[in-house]
């Protein structure tokens, strides 16, 4: 009879061992699968961002010396950024924010093209698009965060080993300053 529990006991020791790892395995995929998701969103975004650039650097090129290889640039990392992973969207977001900047500085340096209203109206798309990437990068960097701990600590970075779960990066993207006298994000 004796022998009969410790099997029962062990059996539920088992059980509940096995439970446990399942339960960490899948918050891992859980999180996992809304960091990605999150990008996911975050490439929607910077692709209607890279959008209104292109239509910035086309209304402002009449005023201003846009070179040719700019426009390639949005050109390119437009088609690219569907398929780019955390590292490369760190990048792109650095580069759209200098064209960003070039064509601030164009607008500032000819009145004609604060009074526009097409200008305009793509400064204030552009200013929302920035608030919603910064929205879904802080809810990235939260659940990256959240990965990127369980990793660390036992209990489940010793499942994380086991599965091969590696760590997560972060996006990074220069921090916005707001212009008050333009009524737009830097």
């Amino acid at each position: 009879m004796l022998g009969l529990i410790i099997t029962g006991l062990v059996v539920i020791a088992i059980l509940v061992i096995i439970g446990y790892i399942i339960a960490i395995y899948n918050r891992f995929k859980r999180l996992k699968n809304a960091a990605e998701a999150t990008l996911g969103q975050i490439k929607v975004a910077m692709k209607k961002r890279l959008d209104m650039l292109s239509e910035l650097v086309e209304s402002v090129k009449s005023y201003a010396k846009f070179e040719k290889s700019t426009m390639e640039k949005v050109t390119k990392m437009r088609s690219e950024v569907m398929k780019a992973d955390a590292k490369s969207i760190n990048e792109m977001e650095n580069v759209s924010r200098r064209i960003l900047g070039d064509i601030r500085v164009a607008v500032e340096n000819y009145p004609e093209l604060k009074t526009s209203e097409t200008v305009k109206k793509l400064m204030d798309a552009t200013s929302n698009i920035e608030d919603e990437i910064a929205r879904h990068r802080y809810t990235y960097n939260n659940i990256v965060q959240q990965y990127n701990t369980m990793i660390d600590v036992i209990p489940s970075s010793m499942i994380a080993s086991i599965f091969s779960f590696s760590k997560m990066d972060y996006l990074e993207f220069a921090d916005v300053e707001k212009r008050p006298s333009l009524g737009w994000n830097a």
